[in-house]
This record gives C-alpha cells, structure tokens and sequence, in this order.
C-alpha cells in the first residue's frame, strides 16, 4: 500500500504497472480515497468503513477504523506537515512509523524556514521547518541530544532542497552557496526518511 499523506485533490502520476498511491486527506476532496484526521495521535478514518482488503483494523477503543502496524509500503507527504503546529507534528512522525514496513521510505515535503513562502500562508504552524526536524526523528541521536521529547519513532534520512526559482539560471558553485547563505534560496526541504527495524 501506497500513501499520498494530506493530499487533498492532488494525485500522483505513476509508471504504468506500478500500483497507485491511496489518497489521504481530513476532507472530502475528489480523488480522496480516505477521510482521515492527520493531526491526531492515531489516523482514524472519520469516513465510511474502507473498502474490502485495505490493510486497516478497527479500533476497540472507538470503533474508528485505522491502519495496521508495518503495513504501508510507501507515503509521499508535500505540503502537509508545516501546517501542523509543533507538538502535533511529534504524533504524526510517531503514526508514520507505526504504519510504515520496516525499511519503508516516506517523502516529506515542507517549505524552508529561510523562504519566504513559509511564512506567507496563514494556516502555516510554528515553528517553520528546518532540516534539523529529521535529526530528532532518530532514536540514537535523540538519546545522547533530546532525550526530553516524546517521539518514539526512529527513522534515518537524506536530506535534499529544491531551489528558487532565481537561481534557475545559476550554475552550480552560485546555487550551492546561495542555498548555505541567502535567504528566499531554498524552497522546498525533501526529507526522505528510512523506518529503522
């Protein structure tokens, strides 16, 4: 199973063969395969019942539906997280690795705190994101640095960024030293995190 976390309408183009991304978002937008809080400790569907053979198992807490542990393949994640305000976000990194496989990778993407565009939407949460966020979503690092949040995930991760569209045309010793120095140069952050056995 394939995730497209806080998609709203948004799909995502795959190679013919390959099984499609499932859309998650709170609201009914078109092409939005489950309705499903991703603010919340624990996703539960707020929607109907998920059709037949998705990977998910009722709650007996609520009665709300929700995914299995080590049962997504894959999720892709833009634009979502920096909405959510700081503590929410520590239950959210938790829930992705509760539903990930073991080895499973998930794109995150978020505006740069150094850009503009981080502050320019209302319904942005504080604090911005910074590339230092992927460093507490590791145990080992977290023990020795961060022992006082309450993640319980532990994932490893590269980290990548996408640049303005000013430095388009830049050649690559000019944009690697905007994205050190200046900002409204780094656009986007791309966390690609490993879910740790």
């Amino acid at each position: 199973m394939k995730l497209n976390l806080g998609s709203g309408p948004q799909i995502i183009a795959v190679a013919e063969g390959q099984e499609a991304f499932k859309n998650v978002d709170e609201r009914k937008f078109e092409r939005v395969d489950y309705i499903c809080d991703l603010s919340k400790p624990k996703w539960i569907f707020t929607g109907e019942k998920p059709e037949e053979g998705t990977l998910v198992v009722k709650s007996k807490k609520n009665g709300g539906w929700y995914f299995n542990d080590n049962s997504v393949d894959e999720v892709f994640c833009s634009h979502f997280v920096e909405h959510l305000p700081g503590f929410d976000r520590i239950g959210f990194f938790n829930e992705l690795y509760r539903v990930l496989k073991p080895g499973a990778k998930a794109l995150i993407i978020t505006p740069e705190w150094s850009h503009a565009c981080a502050y320019g939407d209302p319904t942005h949460a504080f604090p911005p994101m910074s590339s230092w966020y992927a460093l507490y979503l590791n145990k080992a690092w977290r023990d020795v640095n961060a022992p006082h949040v309450d993640y319980t995930c532990d994932f490893d991760w590269v980290h990548g960024a996408s640049w303005d569209e000013w430095l388009t045309v830049k050649n690559d010793e000019m944009k690697q030293f905007a994205m050190q120095h200046y900002t409204n140069s780094i656009r986007d952050l791309h966390i690609t995190l490993s879910k740790r056995a």
